[in-house]
């Protein structure tokens, strides 16, 4: 195999430049999987220093089926890349081998993808050859064995990946038409509506700890008697909470309405909310 072969080989394993591919097989005496070898630590040289840099952009992406679903965010520095196809062909791969991995991380980085490579070393290889700083964001499957998945997916870039995407799960033996619309919905609402929790009780503590300390802030400054200042305190409180929970809030097809009031309206006696998921690029 002539050194022109050889380089155009390379090139179509590694994706790296010609001058790179180059001069790898130059380092490695003609040896191609050595130049492999080479072109990978240089990789993760380059890789290394765009791993300082913001990543905002990117895609979330979608894959299993009605009993388990899974959802992962991965980031990058810019739109376009986030619409380029070596990101979209690898984010794409990716997001099966996630459900497949009930969207455990450690277990994902580890896994090796179609060309025998893992997961990390993919990454680092697409950081080098597309020149962003790449990452893996939030992850969640949803798999009850008693409930069914339904999906939305917002500003759709490709297929199954978009800028923002939802998973919600439904309990019930109903299998009506009236629960799949309503599922589709609900998927729709909490795309629009970002709900923290279910119900309020739910709600992280830590997230209602700043926002008390946010309304008392704000309320010592008012010149309020401070009974009054409490009352309007608990008053913010109250609301925050309802707003902020699934079950409470407004429903976005019909704002007169709350989820809850919808969900009872349906008149199933079996169905419930099991739990949801909510993933956009950014957040």
């Amino acid at each position: 195999m002539s050194d022109i072969e050889k380089v155009k080989k390379l090139r179509e394993a590694t994706g790296a430049g010609f001058k790179d591919c180059n001069l790898a097989i130059k380092e490695a005496g003609g040896d191609l999987d050595k130049a492999v070898e080479i072109l990978r630590v240089k990789g993760i040289s380059k890789a290394s220093k765009k791993m300082s840099r913001d990543a905002k952009e990117g895609v979330v992406a979608v894959s299993g089926d009605q009993n388990k679903t899974s959802i992962i965010e991965v980031n990058c520095e810019t739109d376009f890349v986030a619409k380029n196809d070596d990101f979209i062909n690898f984010v794409k791969e990716l997001s099966e081998i996630n459900n497949q991995n009930n969207s455990d991380v450690e277990k994902l980085k580890k896994s090796k993808m179609k060309n025998n490579i893992t997961v990390d070393e993919n990454l680092v290889a697409l950081i080098a050859k597309i020149g962003e700083k790449i990452t893996i964001g939030k992850t969640k499957t949803i798999s009850n064995s008693s409930s069914v998945n339904y999906q939305y997916l917002h500003t759709v870039v490709k297929d199954n990946l978009a800028k923002l995407a939802v998973i919600v799960s439904l309990e019930t033996k109903n299998n009506s038409d009236v629960v799949k619309t309503f599922g589709k919905q609900l998927s729709m609402h909490i795309a629009a509506s970002n709900p923290l929790a279910l119900e309020s009780k739910l709600i992280d503590k830590a997230i209602i700890d700043k926002e008390q300390e946010l309304v008392t802030e704000e309320l010592k400054n008012s010149g309020k008697p401070e009974e009054i200042a409490k009352k309007i305190s608990l008053g913010k409180m109250n609301k925050f909470k309802e707003e902020n929970a699934l079950l409470t809030q407004a429903w976005v097809m019909e704002p007169k309405k709350k989820v809850q009031d919808v969900l009872k309206e349906l008149a199933i006696n079996d169905l419930k909310i099991k739990e949801f998921s909510r993933i956009k690029i950014g957040e």
